[in-house]
């Protein structure tokens, strides 16, 4: 049975709607997985709902609804979302699935009878905002609990404990020996050091049904509810377990998460699977977070970026490519609409959609849109672009990647100023240099559709479609300088980025 290549996103917690955040991780994820498509890999790509724990269950409480309904209301906005982002995913999880809860309840059983988890009475301070216990370790220079916490109770109560914190020096051993295993760098190296610097307290997986109702039952003790992250990491072995995929999935060789969830995601989830007797995730790769005109995006500012409103208005694969551009996997990153616009103007309108635009008008003008005799003037250019883009797919270096694309776009808009075919069609002795000019420019063509299927699918199909060569997966490290045969007539050229004002 052949290993597919398994992507995560996070799963998105279900109390509001969908911002840029979210859409930059669905986008990246997808652009990996489509990716991964056109290099030969088969690809299973799972995003979904977190719509456990006390957030919702206030949430439903204030609006006047029961938890599933409130769920299954901001569910579909969700799935619509998605869908908006031409996101290429094989199947969307909600924690309230009732699938995912056997797997919990299965897993839960299992560390149980392992003798991972024990009972204990907790004493101290919990926050309903961020669902976790805090100390006091917890409170800052003036001894108050952080804004982030929202209100701060303080509880006495019994629950359940993992043993976290006898698989510490396992997991640092297991990093250092790993050093893929959480990406970027320094997010490794931000991990370590908290697990070299901190003592790793066990996890409590558990809350009493009296203050919480809205979890998965603990399958050893109906009168608690599972710890809503226990529940939500779960999520990436019940989609594939619940479906029979489990051995052609399991382990994950990506999961995409934002930083602020690094923790759960590289010291809770490791551990839990060491603990289950299952294969780890190869790799967390993580991203930074969105700033507006370098201000963090508030709703009360009025500084937040509303990814279908600017769909709607500059299309889907401008969206995809300005945030896939102006942001590598990583650091942080800042939008501004001039910035946007500017992008669009240049790149874009002015960049690929006036390459293409002219080329293939300038085959139908000289040559009635039939293809000329093969000429190779450009193809050690295009084949090492090829190769260096290939090598940047397959390390998920998603931004190094479109600006390679974009050099030898910007090389074919020289190509044209250095050949001046519009000068060589008006000199009939040289009919066969315009011959060879227009052959190097379409074939160029067909290679930046092949090389944009990631990023870029809508507009890749438009440029096959304007080549008149059927708009199929073609895998970018076999497509090689030629395909383009002699004779085959072309369609008609539209405008993929038609200009507009700013």
């Amino acid at each position: 049975m052949t290993k597919q290549f398994y992507i995560t996103t996070a799963i998105d917690y279900v109390n509001g709607q969908p911002h840029l955040g979210h859409a930059y991780e669905k986008v990246i994820t997808d652009v990996i997985a489509r990716s991964r498509c056109c290099l030969g890999q088969e690809v299973f790509y799972l995003t979904g709902l977190d719509e456990h724990g006390q957030k919702v269950q206030q949430a439903a409480e204030s609006s006047g609804q029961h938890p599933q309904s409130y769920c299954d209301t901001l569910a579909a906005d969700w799935q619509s979302f998605v869908k908006k982002l031409g996101i290429s995913n094989n199947d969307f999880v909600r924690t309230t699935d009732d699938r995912h809860k056997e797997v919990v309840a299965e897993v839960l059983q299992q560390l149980y009878d392992k003798g991972e988890f024990y009972q204990d009475e907790y004493v101290g301070f919990y926050s309903a905002k961020q669902e976790t216990f805090l100390t006091d370790k917890d409170r800052n220079e003036e001894g108050e609990f952080d804004a982030i916490y929202g209100e701060v109770q303080e509880l006495k109560e019994k629950n359940y404990y993992f043993k976290l914190g006898q698989h510490q020096q396992w997991l640092i051993d297991y990093i250092e020996a790993n050093p893929v295993f959480v990406a970027p760098d320094y997010r490794r190296n931000e991990v370590l050091g908290f697990l070299k610097n901190e003592k790793l307290e066990d996890l409590c997986i558990s809350r009493p049904k009296e203050r919480l109702e809205w979890g998965i039952p603990l399958p050893f003790d109906p009168d608690y509810v599972t710890y809503v992250w226990f529940d939500a990491l779960t999520n990436y072995i019940s989609t594939p377990r619940s479906s029979n995929k489990e051995a052609e999935l399991w382990p994950a060789d990506i999961h995409v998460i934002g930083k602020d969830i690094l923790k759960f995601h590289a010291v809770y989830w490791p551990i839990m699977l060491k603990a289950a007797e299952m294969e780890l995730p190869k790799q967390v790769l993580v991203h930074g977070w969105w700033q507006k005109d370098n201000q963090k995006m508030s709703k009360s500012i009025g500084n937040v970026v509303d990814p279908i409103e600017v769909i709607d208005e500059w299309g889907l694969d401008a969206f995809r490519y300005y945030i896939v551009r102006e942001l590598a996997i990583g650091p942080d990153g800042n939008w501004t609409d001039e910035g946007f616009a500017t992008r669009y103007g240049a790149e874009l309108a002015n960049g690929l959609g006036n390459l293409i635009n002219r080329s293939l008008s300038m085959l139908n003008r000289y040559r009635d849109g039939v293809v000329p005799n093969p000429h190779d003037e450009l193809a050690r250019e295009a084949t090492e672009a090829r190769d260096k883009l290939v090598e940047q797919l397959r390390a998920n270096e998603l931004q190094a990647g479109l600006m390679t694309i974009w050099g030898y776009i910007a090389r074919l808009n020289r190509y044209v100023d250095e050949t001046a075919p519009f000068k060589l069609a008006k000199d009939s002795e040289q009919a066969e240099r315009l011959g060879e000019v227009l052959y190097n420019l379409t074939e160029s063509c067909r290679f930046l559709a092949v090389w944009l299927q990631p990023y870029l699918p809508t507009t890749s199909k438009r440029i096959m479609e304007q080549l008149n060569l059927p708009a199929e997966t073609v895998n970018i490290a076999e497509s090689g300088w030629g395909k383009l045969e002699a004779g085959h007539k072309i369609g008609e050229p539209a405008a993929l980025f038609p200009r507009r004002d700013k």
